[in-house]
Formats: structure tokens, sequence, C-alpha cells
């Protein structure tokens, strides 16, 4: 079984993380399959979090399971809601629309 899930980098008590899709059973910084994106719990912004989207979306579609944190992270920078559009069939250009009028 795949996941997604965070890998440790960064020096000694300043941590960051690369969000990568390894196999369930390979240790937090073993092998992994591959790198989709960054996190740095330092900064302060919602800009932390960088993710390939498409290739998060294929992982995701062929059964890859995000880890609880690498969820969070997901719903936070808004790559969840955007899979869920795609999965369920609606564009995604609509759901930017949607969130543009609302602010």
């Amino acid at each position: 079984m795949l996941r997604i899930r965070l890998r440790r980098v960064g020096a000694k008590k300043n941590p960051s993380y690369r969000i990568v899709v390894a196999d369930a059973k390979s240790p937090r910084n073993g092998r992994f399959v591959e790198n989709i994106g960054t996190y740095n719990p330092h900064a302060d912004s919602a800009a932390a979090v960088n993710v390939k989207e498409d290739r998060a979306f294929y992982w995701l579609g062929v059964g890859a399971q995000p880890t609880d944190s690498v969820a969070r992270l997901f719903k936070a920078s808004g790559t969840a809601e955007r899979f869920e559009a795609i999965k369920s069939g609606r564009p995604v250009v609509e759901e930017a629309a949607e969130e543009a009028a609302d602010a």
C-alpha cells in the first residue's frame, strides 16, 4: 500500500519536510517513490506548503492514502477540495471562481 507522507529534512531543531509517496512499510526517511512537494512549518503563511498538484492527483487517483498530517496540509492548501471536484466531475475553474466570489 502506498502512503503520501512527510519526510523530514533540514538542520537540527530546524525541520522542513518533503511530501513524498512511499510504501507504507518503509521507514520515515527511507526509500520513496516520488517527491511531490514541500512543507516548511516555520513559515507563517499558507505558502509554506508547495504541492505538485498534478502528481498528487495522480497518486490519490491510483489509491495512495495520505497520512493525517498530509491530509491536513492538503485541506489547508485547497488540494483536497480540487481533487474532490475533479473526482466528482465538476470543473476546477468553477471552484476557483466560487472562492474568488466568497472573498
